[in-house]
């Protein structure tokens, strides 16, 4: 009978133990690429599917400010937020031994999502994307979607050089109509692409200011004088990539955020990206109150999509 009632006992405490949720955030270095990288993985349980996000830039770091756009999130998944080669603690840690390049970000993706996978034990993850970001997660997405539930393209950049251009072209219509001679004479110096900081400074400034977009241009001037030549080449050589030419289709579930006033990626290349994209699975989704910067100005909405949508649509 004593033996019965501990038999009892251990399976009680055995199947409480299984279905334990499982909190944590935690951060960490990984050795990715030859350097060591740093991520944060935060989630109410374990159990719930990983979700990387790849955040825009390239050098900006996301997760001291995760909890503002992934709080909700990580009620339903497992979420990981990456310090990317050249940003935040990584950079800390180790710089670039090696050159910049779309390619080596590229191959650091695919390094990371398959150390989740394999620490983890899972045989796919969601991917998102924010603006620099998308470079590399429509990379994964067109070649290895057969480890992807689905990749969410927020703010994707198609061809940002035909963006820039576009954004370009509009500010300085915007600065003769107002007869803003700051504007057109500084405007009059930008080239697309870029030939140095100061011409994306210039176009960054006065798309901020015709948009009533916060950002002290103290601050704006700040951040690009001292933003490293090495990042800016690998900006402008992600630049050139026109994506409807090299991924005209997708094999996994594709979901693109796109804010209505959004011409830092252009909103009509990504529709027009979007329409002609061939894959049996796509969705897309109008931020109406947001231009780029979806995660931080409508957090919830951003949240809920994925949540409500995403996760229920494709988790199988």
């Amino acid at each position: 009978m004593r033996f019965f009632r501990f038999s009892v006992i251990l399976v009680l405490f055995c199947t409480k133990s299984a279905f334990a949720q499982t909190s944590i955030d935690t951060s960490m270095a990984v050795n990715i690429g030859g350097i060591r990288q740093w991520i944060n993985i935060s989630t109410k349980d374990t159990s719930k599917p990983l979700l990387l996000f790849l955040g825009g830039g390239p050098g900006e770091s996301y997760i001291d400010g995760k909890d503002y756009f992934t709080k909700k999130l990580q009620e339903y998944f497992t979420v990981v937020i990456w310090d990317q080669r050249e940003s935040g603690k990584t950079l800390q840690l180790n710089p670039s031994p090696v050159p910049l390049t779309v390619e080596r970000f590229t191959q650091d993706t695919h390094e990371l999502i398959n150390y989740l996978l394999q620490r983890f034990h899972r045989p796919k993850l969601y991917l998102v994307g924010f603006s620099w970001g998308t470079v590399l997660g429509l990379k994964m997405a067109h070649q290895y979607p057969n480890v992807l539930y689905a990749y969410v393209a927020v703010s994707q950049m198609v061809y940002q050089n035909k963006s820039e251009q576009l954004l370009l072209q509009r500010l300085k219509e915007q600065a003769a109509k107002l007869k803003n001679q700051t504007a057109i004479q500084e405007l009059s110096l930008v080239k697309i692409p870029f030939e140095n900081t100061t011409q994306l400074y210039y176009q960054r400034k006065w798309l901020f200011h015709f948009t009533n977009n916060p950002v002290p241009d103290s601050v704006l001037k700040q951040y690009f004088s001292t933003y490293p030549k090495s990042l800016f080449v690998l900006a402008g050589e992600a630049s050139k990539i026109n994506f409807p030419e090299e991924v005209p289709s997708l094999q996994c579930p594709v979901y693109f955020f796109v804010g209505r006033n959004d011409y830092q990626t252009n909103h009509e290349l990504t529709y027009n990206y979007y329409q002609q994209l061939k894959a049996n699975n796509k969705h897309f989704y109008w931020f109406e109150k947001s231009a780029h910067t979806i995660p931080f100005t409508e957090p919830a909405l951003f949240q809920q999509i994925i949540i409500d949508t995403v996760l229920q649509e494709t988790y199988k």
